[in-house]
């Protein structure tokens, strides 16, 4: 799920941030080459802030589960009966009987009790812990081919109809991207596809118009 986050939220913004600045220059009446120019600009910064944003977010959110970590091993090794009795407590919460959870927590006391405090107590799996690497890559990257697909449909179109391509190529990315991801975390489908296209949408006219007003006091 941490590399599925920062994926989709790179391809997300590396879609929308793109072309929005595509679309304003754009509707500022800019030559081809400009409008490429910005759009490469826009697509490498927007890849390394986002791949920096995702790292040092992450990297917090790591050392704040080893900090977690250090302080349960402390509280095991230092108060045994008290967290003893608090696995006894998270397991009847469950609904297990009062009997089975403190023979359920003997048992588990015997082998790992660390892992199982850090899973039921705190929801960290010591095995599994968060990675910035992983989320600062997959964001970098899918912030890069979110950027390709406005700059190519720029390159592709004929220089009256610019505008209406990227807009539409956009909209139907993001659409797909909601669809995909989705699919991926198993959520409302309906959902995850408005959100992105309404708010995809609302950038584009914002810029759109930004653009257009700006070419026309330039």
């Amino acid at each position: 799920m941490n590399w599925l986050r920062a994926g989709v939220l790179g391809a997300n913004d590396g879609i929308v941030s793109t072309a929005c600045i595509v679309l304003g220059v754009i509707a500022a009446g800019s030559e081809t080459s400009q409008i490429v120019l910005a759009g490469i600009a826009a697509a490498v910064a927007g890849a390394v802030s986002m791949a920096l944003g995702e790292y040092v977010s992450v990297s917090a959110q790591r050392d704040t589960e080893h900090r977690l970590i250090e302080l349960e091993t402390h509280e095991l090794r230092d108060m045994p009966e008290e967290e003893h009795h608090e696995l006894v407590g998270i397991l009847q919460g469950y609904g297990v009987s009062s009997s089975t959870a403190e023979s359920a927590a003997r048992e588990i006391e015997a082998k790992d009790p660390l892992s199982a405090h850090l899973r039921l107590e705190l929801g960290i799996d010591s095995e599994d812990l968060t990675n910035p690497w992983a989320a600062a890559i997959s964001s970098a990257i899918a912030f890069t081919a979110g950027s390709l697909l406005p700059l190519l449909s720029v390159l592709i179109t004929p220089h009256g109809g610019r505008g209406v391509v990227v807009t539409v190529v956009t909209l139907l990315t993001l659409a797909l991207t909601g669809v995909i991801s989705a699919r991926l975390s198993d959520t409302n489908l309906t959902r995850s596809v408005l959100r992105l296209f309404i708010g995809g949408a609302i950038g584009l006219a914002v810029t759109y118009g930004a653009g257009h007003l700006f070419g026309t006091f330039a």
